[in-house]
């Protein structure tokens, strides 16, 4: 009988493309990787690998079998559920994945509720990017994941992974309070407008590259203007500094508005778009006592987190 864990490093081979990075994602020397393959390739009387330059290639042969291993996997997954579900307590170990505004907004409740009602359960929290959140997930490295996506920037969906909508917030202009464009407060219902035009502050947004990027300056674009960018970064909480210390101007969630510092004002962009923000689980995982006890603790803080809640 085939080693499955043999068989999860052929597969995580076959998407991280080498060896040296299929040992950085399992916490493995490479030397200890290509050993548990080439004992692969013995249990299977098959030449799985073959020299590709300075790497490794899988042949037709381990792409067969690369094809065969999800299921195996899927069934293993649904049979520690099964074995879950027959326990008293909820125990065990949940991997989860979030971005920056979800883990400040929700996290430190999330940790606190998984404390208070499942003390055996044992939370792991890995903040990355949606993108690669999700991709962690189908991937195997991630449980359970929280992930957004913006107005018309829906993220790749994955073979087996589903979704359910976790909270939307409403997307704002924030600039510092009683910003003035020569000496003229903001018109109301015109302010994205005379920001663009006016130009009385640069902006600060996230990289270039980002959902988030792209759909910022598409929204600035329809207004008819280039946003004047002179910051760049992915820490939200820098976007609020720079805006209440009154050196910039931007774009944030509502998640991150929660506690708006008093020099900064918020102000509804035309057309109220919303962020869309969601968990994920691969569907074998789905009845796992643990996975599914994080995310309706996830759902009950993020409802009553929601600026849009009560709308």
């Amino acid at each position: 009988m085939l080693d499955v864990r043999r068989l999860v490093l052929l597969r995580a081979l076959a998407i991280r493309g080498s060896v040296t990075a299929v040992a950085a994602a399992m916490n493995m020397a490479p030397s200890s990787v290509s050993a548990q393959l080439a004992a692969l390739e013995k249990e299977t009387r098959t030449t799985l690998l073959r020299r590709a330059g300075r790497g490794v290639q899988l042949t037709a042969e381990a792409q067969a079998l690369v094809a065969r291993i999800d299921p195996i996997l899927d069934a293993l997954e649904e049979a520690e559920a099964a074995l879950g579900m027959a326990r008293e307590e909820v125990t065990g170990r949940v991997r989860l994945a979030l971005f920056q505004s979800a883990a400040i907004a929700l996290l430190p409740r999330v940790l606190t509720a998984v404390r208070e009602r499942h003390p055996q359960l044992r939370l792991e929290v890995v903040q990355y990017e949606p993108e690669t959140a999700l991709h962690e997930t189908w991937v195997r490295d991630v449980d359970l994941v929280v992930a957004e996506y913006y107005p018309g920037h829906a993220p790749v969906h994955w073979p087996g992974l589903d979704r359910h909508i976790l909270l939307q917030d409403d997307l704002q202009l924030i600039t510092p309070t009683g910003l003035t464009v020569g000496g003229v407060p903001l018109p109301p219902g015109r302010e994205l407008e005379t920001v663009l035009a006016g130009r009385p502050l640069p902006w600060v947004l996230e990289p270039e590259g980002t959902a988030t990027r792209h759909w910022a300056e598409q929204v600035c674009r329809s207004a008819g203007f280039e946003p004047d960018v002179r910051y760049v970064s992915s820490d939200l909480q820098s976007h609020l500094a720079l805006v209440a210390s009154g050196n910039a101007v931007g774009m944030l969630p509502g998640l991150m508005l929660a506690s708006t510092p008093a020099r900064v004002a918020c102000i509804r962009l035309p057309g109220d778009p919303v962020r869309t923000v969601f968990t994920s689980v691969r569907t074998s995982s789905t009845g796992s006592p643990a996975i599914r006890a994080v995310r309706e603790i996830l759902q009950s803080v993020a409802d009553s987190a929601s600026p849009l809640s009560d709308a």
